[in-house]
């Protein structure tokens, strides 16, 4: 078999730099914050909806949905289990304030070719993904950290054939005549951490708008996805402090569904991120069946997003446009799709 040996080099130095950073993080941050901020009190839900409908065109191929509901407890108000997990990260990373949160969530992946009712091994498989999230956020005034816990099913039972069926009998859309190919059931598990800094960059005198940089990396291992990520989202207006950016369905660039404070407030934002993929289950097929339909994955991959963000009371709401580089063999263009997401904080 061909190996592209230059690939295989590029990839080892960007895993070294990703490791380096990785290892720079845990490190204890006595220059982090001289105190922490207020613990927020509140709860917030938040909806995340990806789709490539959303924007600019409708492509309706590969990723093309992913929707997440979620809840977040207020700071401070961990359970026992929890708590003395967040006392161990306290004492390797610092001090934070510290919530939990659950989502349930569902991604949906297709091929080009909607009216084929027989596979195309030239294209990514059709395939379904449900779960359930557990997290643990903790936030400084400079920092977030997140770690999560998904427990899922990836196939028919996942019910992304009814949903896509649903949608597009709602909107007009082409019902998709493949899914009899799509991956088959079988369990999941995957595990991340997520860290995004928070850097200040100009301030515009007294008119509360200014410009920061959120450079984020995130690492994930399980049966789902493997990957390493860095990248970084510069934005500009008033009430930066509120968030770190706004929420997406990993992998992306950065995932903060906690917004804090009331008021008026918005920013506009871009930025880019790149990954090194080791596992993608809906490229390298099932985890578990030899003969599980594939194609050959590309092991780096990057996106570009714009977006922007607008705050009123207790409410966040954003929009994100997301152009995502080749992910598998033969793709022939880039993918692009948009995510809506709000939080409610109560």
């Amino acid at each position: 078999m061909y190996r592209d040996h230059r690939g295989i080099a590029v990839k080892l130095r960007y895993t070294t730099l990703l490791a380096g950073a990785a290892l720079a993080a845990t490190q204890p941050a006595m220059a982090q914050n001289a105190a922490l901020p207020a613990p927020d009190q509140r709860s917030v839900l938040h909806i995340v909806g990806e789709n490539d409908s959303f924007g600019l065109r409708t492509s309706d191929r590969w990723y093309t949905s992913g929707a997440r509901l979620g809840y977040t407890s207020p700071e401070a108000a961990l359970p026992a289990p929890l708590a003395a997990l967040d006392g161990a990260l306290g004492r390797l990373l610092g001090p934070a304030q510290s919530r939990w949160g659950v989502a349930l969530g569902q991604n949906i992946y297709t091929p080009q070719n909607l009216l084929r009712s027989t596979a195309n091994p030239a294209d990514r498989p059709y395939a379904g993904y449900l779960y359930l999230e557990g997290g643990l956020t903790r936030r400084t005034n400079s920092t977030l950290d997140s770690f999560n816990l998904q427990l899922g099913v990836v196939g028919p039972a996942a019910g992304a054939q009814g949903m896509q069926n649903a949608i597009h009998s709602l909107n007009g859309g082409r019902r998709a005549a493949g899914w009899r190919n799509q991956l088959r059931d079988e369990p999941t598990i995957n595990l991340s951490w997520q860290r995004i800094w928070r850097l200040p960059l100009a301030q515009f005198g007294s008119s509360g708008v200014g410009i920061d940089a959120l450079p984020a990396l995130e690492l994930a291992a399980g049966t789902v996805a493997a990957y390493a990520q860095a990248g970084a989202r510069v934005r500009i207006g008033s009430g930066l402090g509120r968030d770190f950016g706004g929420a997406r369905v990993r992998p992306g660039g950065g995932d903060a569904v906690a917004p804090v404070g009331d008021g008026l407030g918005w920013y506009v934002f871009g930025g880019a991120s790149g990954r090194v993929v080791g596992r993608d289950v809906f490229l390298d097929g099932s985890t578990f069946r030899s003969n599980s339909a594939s194609i050959t994955k590309r092991n780096a991959v990057g996106d570009l997003e714009l977006g922007a963000a607008a705050f009123w009371r207790n409410v966040r709401l954003s929009y994100t446009h997301d152009w995502r580089s080749n992910e598998f063999a033969g793709q022939r263009k880039p993918s692009t799709f948009g995510i809506l997401a709000l939080a409610v904080a109560f």
